[in-house]
């Protein structure tokens, strides 16, 4: 949203926009794993869904930046619960040998909601003002009845919440913005508190993240791999509108509608992924996902510059690799958990997705920042691209390597 509206609120360089993405993005961390401590999913989800229309509603009526950025923050908070909820929906409801179709459906529902929302935020944005983009959230608390009526089961021996853990760690990782700003003050005081969030977590009670889940290594190998291939995704999501309307030019409403395609595609092939999953296991739809995403990226490096057409087309093998390769992750991940951990270990892998995202934005506007001479890749001819295409040149490398490594690993474990 913030690429349709930013010519009105006067945004210009890419670290503002990472800023507020990062400032979004550390708002929701701290919410995440909350629905997976309490077990009542229904609760957490409801107030979350407040707490984001409460945000939507300050956007609205926003005079000021700081005003929006405030907003931002509340709806991420808001919404970041949902996220958690839909990755431990079909871990606790769903058997192990059928999990793949229900994390299939939920990447199905995304890709929908990622379809329609550049087409409604286009139509909004030629008939209203901008703000009135923050209407559409508020239609989410239509949905909190269901939430108190299907998910209001509470499994034995769900923990508290420890408030204190959690703030430590949502004050902590919100210093991501040192990545954004390359300030060793900002490093320093992420040190300090990280430092005093795992004090906390074996001391506490019920601490926020136990210490027995930090020494599962399968769920910790489990969360860098999903931490480092969401922070190149991302790349589809953050670099891609920047290269459509810095390089071509297009109007927000055809930018929106550029993009469309690629989440079209993800949405009907979504379940395909996680009947995929069940019937060839996760590492077969790994490989495949990987594969996908090392040729869309490919594809990006050498299209960066051209018709907004070969962009959307290579989009689409993108999207749908980093749809296959959520569910793939997350199968794997699910597996690595005892049952009494699953709440949590599943929160905190939606959790990640947002310290990732951080995390990516504020490199990758760095690179934005500073340009390229000339590109890597000699099939792209276009200078004004340069840095687009060398940077989705090494996240395709980066992807081959990832497959690679994943396949001496499967080798050596047969």
């Amino acid at each position: 949203m913030l690429r349709i509206l930013a010519n009105d609120i006067h945004l210009r360089h890419e670290r503002h926009h990472v800023q507020h993405r990062a400032a979004r993005d550390c708002g929701g961390i701290r919410t995440v794993p909350v629905a997976g401590q309490l077990g009542i999913l229904g609760l957490p989800a409801a107030y979350g869904l407040i707490l984001f229309s409460l945000g939507s509603l300050i956007g609205l009526f926003a005079p000021h930046y700081w005003v929006i950025l405030i907003g931002r923050v509340l709806q991420a908070a808001g919404a970041a619960v949902i996220p958690a909820i839909s990755e431990i929906i079909p871990v606790r409801y769903f058997p192990p040998e059928s999990r793949g179709r229900a994390f299939g459906i939920v990447m199905t529902g995304l890709a929908i909601g990622s379809a329609l929302g550049p087409v409604v935020a286009a139509f909004v944005m030629s008939v209203l003002n901008w703000q009135w983009l923050f209407c559409m959230p508020l239609f989410a608390l239509l949905t909190v009845p269901y939430y108190f009526k299907h998910l209001n089961d509470k499994p034995s021996g769900a923990a508290g919440i420890d408030w204190p853990g959690g703030g430590l760690f949502a004050c902590a990782t919100a210093l991501l913005l040192a990545v954004t700003n390359a300030s060793w003050m900002y490093a320093g005081g992420f040190l300090v508190l990280f430092m005093l969030f795992l004090a906390r977590i074996r001391t506490a009670p019920e601490p926020f993240i136990t210490p027995e889940l930090l020494r599962n290594k399968p769920f910790v190998s489990g969360l860098a791999v999903m931490f480092v291939t969401t922070g190149i995704g991302f790349a589809l999501v953050f670099l891609s509108p920047q290269l459509l309307a810095n390089v071509n030019r297009l109007e927000p409403g055809l930018l929106g509608f550029a993009l469309v395609p690629a989440a079209i595609a993800t949405a009907l092939l979504g379940r395909l992924g996680g009947a995929l999953a069940d019937r060839k296991g996760h590492l077969f739809l790994y490989f495949l996902a990987t594969s996908q995403l090392a040729v869309s990226f490919m594809l990006m490096s050498t299209f960066a510059g051209m018709s907004p057409v070969l962009i959307a087309v290579a989009l689409i093998f993108g999207n749908v690799g980093q749809s296959f390769l959520s569910i793939s992750l997350s199968i794997a991940v699910s597996r690595s958990l005892p049952q009494e951990q699953t709440g949590v270990g599943m929160g905190l892998t939606a959790m990640l997705s947002f310290i990732a995202s951080a995390f990516a934005s504020g490199i990758y506007a760095g690179i934005i920042d500073r340009g390229a001479d000339a590109a890597w890749n000699p099939v792209n001819g276009h200078p004004e691209a340069a840095v687009y295409s060398n940077l989705y040149l090494a996240l395709a490398v980066l992807h081959l390597l990832l497959m690679l490594g994943r396949y001496a690993k499967a080798a050596r474990s047969t």
